[in-house]
């Protein structure tokens, strides 16, 4: 899901084909029962005063400059959503090893899929690739991830779940500024209210733009005077190219590549803040996993997602512009994989240390705790393996003889335990 970014916008109108999405079914038999009792469901969980707040929010909007009729179209009838503040709530205690996230984002499935959608549009994706600059490989593996081409990418009313966690979600004020910005969407005329589908945290289309990164970087790439991405592919991939570019997306370079580190590599520079140049690294001794030079990187990070027994890579601007648009390393690492696996080219090569069992969160916390106990300084235990954490991991790995990779381990624990 793309982040708002603090840059200018561009904007595109080239020619296309536009897409439709296939048109909903109706419900018949057990699935009318079904939707008729959770509709009855969620009007019976109603909150007496969310009615309140959607009228002052209402007069809010007005003042803001939204007209009436927008307003009526838009918000008579919207609901709180139960099931938006369950998923707004839940924290899964387990993280998902990377190697798991990767079998299933860049699946060989998906791969094939990506290369038909490729072949499909292809002409519109160059064109976009032309114009900003982004390989149109990077742009089909974002629609891929973000919604399995148009598969999946929700079926929440927009509305409804930004209303609901603006009313009583975790980020309010962030949710409600979401909202009005998907009421000026619509008083724009780029989408109908009942065509604003999205994912329950309010991100919206083919490749999942918040409200606010669609009023900013959603690109009319079909010609017809709006910014449809839910049914214009050719809007779809304009948007997505040009979030990127404003990104800092760099043309003709690569978003990486797997490298092979040398022996008594210092793992404690592989940290994305730590950058330099391809031939300072190639000095250092790292080297292509393929044999070629390394792309010529201004400045590149080394990169060690599941520690010295797992793949390595060395990635540069691009990738750091993907991660605008998601900031996880999986998801950066699928969306350059799965678009090379698309154009072709390898996929990762080394494996990955499937043995390893990941740390719960609250593994980590406890890891963090026995790490700080022992003078190994992680910071406020939180559960989340950042940068702090693995600093401190490395100190107590090198203090007992290990590869100081920084790579959190049930083994790891157990030994401080």
């Amino acid at each position: 899901m793309p982040r708002p970014l603090m840059l200018p916008l561009l904007l595109l109108a080239l020619a296309g084909c536009q897409s439709t999405p296939p048109p909903v079914q109706a419900d018949t038999g057990q699935e009318a029962v079904a939707a008729s009792a959770s509709e009855a469901a969620v009007e019976a969980a109603q909150p007496t005063d969310f009615s309140t707040w959607l009228a002052q929010f209402r007069r809010q909007a007005r003042a803001e400059g939204i007209g009436e009729a927008t307003l009526s179209r838009a918000l008579d009838g919207v609901r709180y959503r139960p099931r938006v503040i369950e998923l707004d709530r839940h924290q899964p205690e387990f993280v998902r090893p990377i190697w798991e996230y990767l079998d299933s984002a860049v699946s060989a499935q998906r791969v094939n899929q990506g290369r038909d959608k490729l072949a499909e549009h292809r002409r519109t994706a160059e064109a976009m690739a032309q114009r900003y600059g982004v390989p149109a490989e990077i742009l089909v593996a974002i629609w891929g991830i973000e919604s399995n081409y148009g598969g999946n990418f929700g079926n929440f009313s927009t509305l409804e779940a930004l209303a609901t966690l603006a009313y009583d979600g975790r980020r309010r004020d962030f949710a409600r500024g979401e909202l009005m910005a998907a009421l000026r969407i619509i008083e724009a005329g780029d989408i109908a209210p009942q065509r604003m589908i999205g994912s329950w945290a309010g991100a919206m289309g083919h490749t999942q733009f918040i409200p606010s990164s669609f009023e900013a970087y959603a690109v009319d790439g079909d010609g017809d005077g709006r910014r449809d991405i839910w049914g214009s592919i050719p809007d779809v991939l304009a948007s997505t190219a040009n979030y990127l570019a404003e990104a800092g997306w760099r043309r003709g370079e690569p978003w990486g590549v797997e490298v092979r580190l040398p022996q008594g590599f210092d793992y404690a520079e592989a940290e994305l803040d730590t950058r330099l140049s391809a031939r300072e690294w190639a000095e250092r001794g790292v080297r292509s996993i393929s044999g070629a030079a390394l792309p010529d990187f201004a400045a590149a990070s080394v990169l060690v997602p599941a520690g010295a027994n797992g793949p390595a890579f060395l990635v540069g601007p691009n990738y750091r512009a993907i991660l605008r648009y998601n900031n996880a390393t999986s998801y950066a690492l699928a969306v350059g994989s799965l678009a090379d696996r698309i154009a072709g080219r390898d996929g990762v090569v080394a494996g990955w240390p499937r043995g390893e069992q990941p740390l719960t969160r609250g593994q980590v916390r406890d890891l963090q705790e026995r790490l700080n106990a022992r003078g190994f300084d992680t910071g406020t235990p939180d559960g989340i393996l950042g940068p702090n954490t693995r600093r401190g991991l490395r100190a107590f790995q090198r203090s007992i003889g290990e590869a100081a990779d920084g790579f959190a381990t049930r083994r790891l624990l157990d030994a401080l335990r």
